[in-house]
C-alpha cells in the first residue's frame, strides 16, 4: 500500500508541522518515507510544499510525479489549484476555503471554489473557523490534517493523534490537547461532507 501527498499553503500556516506529524506516525507503523520540500519565499508569505510519500514497500524517489498524486492537502485554496496537474484521476484534494491573499491580483474566492467544484473529489473546510471554535485558531492545520485523516488510509486516526502527541509533547499537555482537539474537529468535518 501507498500514498503520494503534496502538502501546500503559505509560509507560517503550517504545512511543515502537517507533514513532520504524518512522517512521525508513517515511522511509527514501520511505512518507508521520503518527503521533499520547497519553502519558497515563505517567511515573506511565500508558497511552501511538501511531497510525502508513503508505501509498505520501499520508495526510490522523493518526487511525486504529475498525476500521481493521491491527495493534494493545502491551506491556502488557491494553492490546491497550483498543483491540480499533479493529482491523480482518482485523487482528493482537501483545503482551506479561506483565502491568504497576499498578491494583489488574487482571484474572487467564487473564481477558485468553481475550479475546485469541477474535480470529483474535493473537502473544502473553512478550516480557520472550525480551529476556532475548537479553542486554538493557531491549530487550523491540525484541523485540516484531520479532514485529510477521513480519506488518507494508509495511517488510521489514533496513529496521527499519537504523532501529535510525540511532535507538540515538548510544548506542553495544553498545546497537545489543543491540537487534538483541532484534529478530531477537523475529522468530524470532514466525515460530514
Amino acid at each position: 500500500m501507498k500514498k503520494d501527498i503534496i502538502l501546500a499553503g503559505v509560509g507560517g500556516q503550517g504545512i511543515l508541522s502537517i507533514a513532520t506529524v504524518i512522517g512521525s506516525a508513517a515511522l511509527e507503523q514501520g511505512l518507508h518515507l521520503k518527503q521533499a520540500e520547497v519553502h519558497g519565499m515563505s517567511q515573506r508569505g511565500g508558497d511552501v510544499q511538501s511531497n510525502l510519500r508513503l508505501s509498505s514497500d520501499p520508495i526510490f524517489s522523493d518526487l511525486i510525479p504529475r498525476g500521481g498524486a493521491d491527495l493534494v492537502v493545502s491551506l491556502e485554496p488557491m494553492e490546491a489549484l497550483r498543483y491540480i496537474p499533479f493529482l491523480a484521476p482518482d485523487g482528493w484534494i482537501i483545503t482551506n476555503t479561506v483565502p491568504f491573499v497576499n498578491i494583489p491580483d488574487y482571484p474572487a474566492m467564487e473564481a477558485v471554489m468553481g475550479e475546485l467544484d469541477k474535480l470529483p473529489h474535493v473537502i473544502a473546510i473553512d478550516v480557520d473557523a472550525i480551529a476556532k471554535e475548537a479553542g486554538s485558531a493557531r491549530s487550523a492545520n491540525m484541523v485540516l490534517l484531520g479532514a485529510t485523516a477521513s480519506v488518507l488510509g494508509i495511517l488510521e486516526p489514533e496513529k496521527l493523534r499519537d504523532g501529535i502527541r510525540r511532535i507538540f509533547g515538548r510544548k506542553g499537555e495544553a498545546i497537545v490537547e489543543a491540537n487534538i482537539k483541532a484534529f478530531d474537529a477537523g475529522l468530524a468535518s470532514a466525515q460530514k461532507q
